[in-house]
Formats: structure tokens, sequence, C-alpha cells
């Protein structure tokens, strides 16, 4: 019988061999203690994905007991049942993202190059030659709270804030089973953060800036504006998504590479590699691990009989290591040529911010691995994330 417990310290230091037990033996998986189907295999995963109809993003539509405790927690948040584009299916998911994608056109994110260029250089200027430096705290962290302060308008000496409330927010909205008082400290960080956005979208209401909150004020599709609590609610959500990830791809990826020297060498010698490369760590070790979905009515996934209220835990992770799909899936390659991976999602619910996380993590590999002969792991590096946001807490590196 297949067991599937992401809490084993094993499984957060290196998940891939349950994932492999599993989808060989059972890809389509329940798990009594997470109360959900575990899908694991590329096909299910791709599938479940495909189809928004049977297979819904509102986490409120599951019929658990641990979904209706959830639920009730997630009505007592501040803003907490406003639909935004993670938690939302048609048609207020199509209308959400109408609107909100205006403010993310590859004009705009393109547009950013050259700023992310320069927070870039900035931060690996401070970097120590070396002497140890945590690449994490050094470079994977800051970049993106930066370029998401900087796209919400936010001044520099506010950014410790924005830091500080999204790591308590992203900490407790991924893990399955927060502790009374990181919910307590969640909502006090939710709380603050809302009232702060909340004097920033009025203060754009009077005097519009070049930014994306000016943008979402400002936006219209079909004549429908956002309304004033799902403004903030998206803004509470581009925060923490629009960098948590980034941290996690940038950390997973240099890891992956520290541990892969020979493909270090090669980005090196072949810089113009660095956007396949990309592709290869958000596939290798991808910074979200896995999706929730709530099956609409009965149906079968996998061969077996899921019912309609059912939550299902989409493993991309998995999904992205499955010799079905992929030539030695477990062989870092940023050669590889076949990138359709599913670390960004699929269909009406592809991430949204996927473009400026690419371009976040191309700038960063690319300056890291020009500017420096060398980058090497000085200690063994921390483990952070929970069973469905994979990353570092920290990457002790040395460069030369």
């Amino acid at each position: 019988m297949a067991i599937f417990n992401p809490f084993l310290p094993s499984f957060a230091k290196n998940p891939y061999p349950a994932y492999a037990s599993l989808r060989a033996s059972e890809p389509v998986h329940f798990s009594p203690t997470l109360q959900a189907w575990i899908v694991t295999s590329f096909a299910d995963c791709e599938r479940v994905l495909r189809e928004p109809e049977t297979f819904a993003n509102n986490p409120l539509l599951a019929t658990s007991p641990m979904a209706r405790q959830f639920q009730q927690q997630r009505r007592e948040f501040p803003l907490g049942e406003v639909p935004t584009v993670l938690n939302s299916d048609a048609p207020v998911h199509t209308r959400l993202r109408g609107i909100v994608s205006r403010a993310f056109t590859p004009r705009v994110i393109e547009g950013m190059r050259e700023r992310i260029e320069e927070i870039t250089s900035e931060l690996l200027d401070a970097a120590p030659v070396g002497e140890p430096w945590d690449l994490v705290e050094g470079l994977a962290l800051p970049l993106p709270v930066i370029v998401i302060a900087e796209l919400l308008g936010v001044p520099a000496s506010d950014r410790e804030l924005f830091k500080r409330w999204s790591t308590a927010i992203a900490d407790t909205a991924t893990n399955v089973f927060s502790t009374p008082e990181s919910v307590e400290s969640t909502k006090r960080a939710s709380a603050d953060l809302i009232e702060y956005l909340g004097r920033v979208v009025e203060e754009r209401r009077r005097s519009p800036r070049e930014d994306v909150i000016t943008a979402l004020v400002q936006a219209e599709d079909e004549g429908s504006h956002l309304t004033r609590d799902e403004l903030l609610a998206f803004t509470v959500v581009l925060l923490i998504a629009g960098h948590e990830t980034t941290i996690n791809l940038i950390g997973n990826g240099t890891l992956a590479l520290l541990d892969e020297p020979e493909q270090a060498r090669l980005l090196h010698e072949q810089p113009d590699l660095i956007g396949d490369a990309v592709e290869e760590f958000l596939r290798f070790d991808s910074p979200v691990q896995g999706l929730v979905r709530v099956a609409t009515r009965d149906v079968e996934v996998g061969g077996r009989a899921v019912h309609r209220g059912d939550a299902l835990i989409v493993m991309i992770g998995a999904a992205n290591r499955d010799p079905a799909h992929f030539v030695e899936p477990d062989r870092l390659d940023v050669r590889r040529e076949d990138k359709r991976h599913l670390a960004f999602g699929l269909g009406p619910h592809f991430c949204l911010g996927a473009p400026l996380a690419r371009l976040e993590a191309q700038v960063a590999f690319r300056a890291l691995l020009t500017r420096f002969a060398s980058v090497e792991l000085a200690a063994p590096p921390e483990r952070g994330g929970t069973f469905v946001l994979r990353g570092l807490r920290t990457l002790p590196v040395r460069v030369n």
C-alpha cells in the first residue's frame, strides 16, 4: 500500500524518491492525513489542470472536515472571502484576470529588464568575494521583493515591512497544519498590509503614478472596474505570489548548478543557454510543488473514483519528474529539448506572473555566472518552505 507523508524530514530534503515510488504504485492516491487525492503523473496532472469545469480552483467547494476548517479560517481573515485570480473560477476569474492582466503585458514586463539588471548588479556588488555569502539573503530574496515593491510604487523605506508581512502570510497560507499562534500572527500581518495598501490606493486615485496600483485603479475590462476590496486582495496576492516563488526559483536553480558543476561550466561558456536553463530549473526542482483543485462532479482520475467536493493536490513537482514524459527526468540538463513542464500551471489559471519570474531569474543567473568565475557551496544549505512551496531558507556560497 502506498504511503504519502510530506511531513518527514527526508521528504523536505528530497521529495523526488517519494514521488517516484507513489507514481509507480498508485499515481492517484488518497491521503487520509491531507484528506485529499495526491496526483503524481504528468498525464493526470495535465488533465486536471486543463479541465477547470470539472476541477475547480475555488477551495470553498471542498467538503472534507479539513477543508471546512480551512474555509472557516479563511473567512476570519481580512478580505478572506474576496475572490482573486488564485481562488476563483469562471466567470469571476475571467473578469478579474481580464482586468489585472492589463498591468502585466509582455511590453510592460520587458520594459522592466533594465531596472531588474540594475537591481541585480547592485545586490551582487555587495557580495564579498572569497568570503561566505548567503545567496538567498543577498540575491534571491531581495531581488523580487524590490521589483514587486517598485511595481506597486512602494518606497524603499517600506520594503522591510513588505518582506515581514509577506513572510508571515506565506508561511501560514501554504502550511496545512498552522498553529493558532501563527494564524493570529498572519491575521495581524494581513490587516497591517491591507491598511497600508488601502492608503496607497487612495493616494493613487488622487495622484496617479506610473505603477501597477495606478494601472489597476484605472483599468477597465468591458466597462468593469475592480472593486476596492478586489484591488486590495489582488495586491496582496501579487506581493506574496510575486516574490515567494521567484526566491525559490533562484535558490533552487543555484543549488542545482552547485550539485552539477559541468552544467554550471556549460552556462559560463554559453550564457545564451540561460533562458533554457531557467526552464530546466523550473522543471527539475519546481518552486511550487503542488496546486489544489476541487472536483465539481463525480469523475474518474487515473482509475480512481473521485467524488464531487473531493480535493485533489496536483503535485507538479512529481509530474515534472515523470519518466513517462521526460527522458532521464532526475538529471539536470540545461540543453533539454522537451521543456513542456507544469511549473506555472496550465489552462486558464496559468501563472499570470510567469513572464516576470522568468525575466528575473534569467537576469539573476546571467549576472551571477558572468560576473564571477566560480560559485561554490560554503556550508550546507537550509531548506524552508512547505510541501507545496519548495525553497531554501539559506544558501551559503563563496564567489570568486
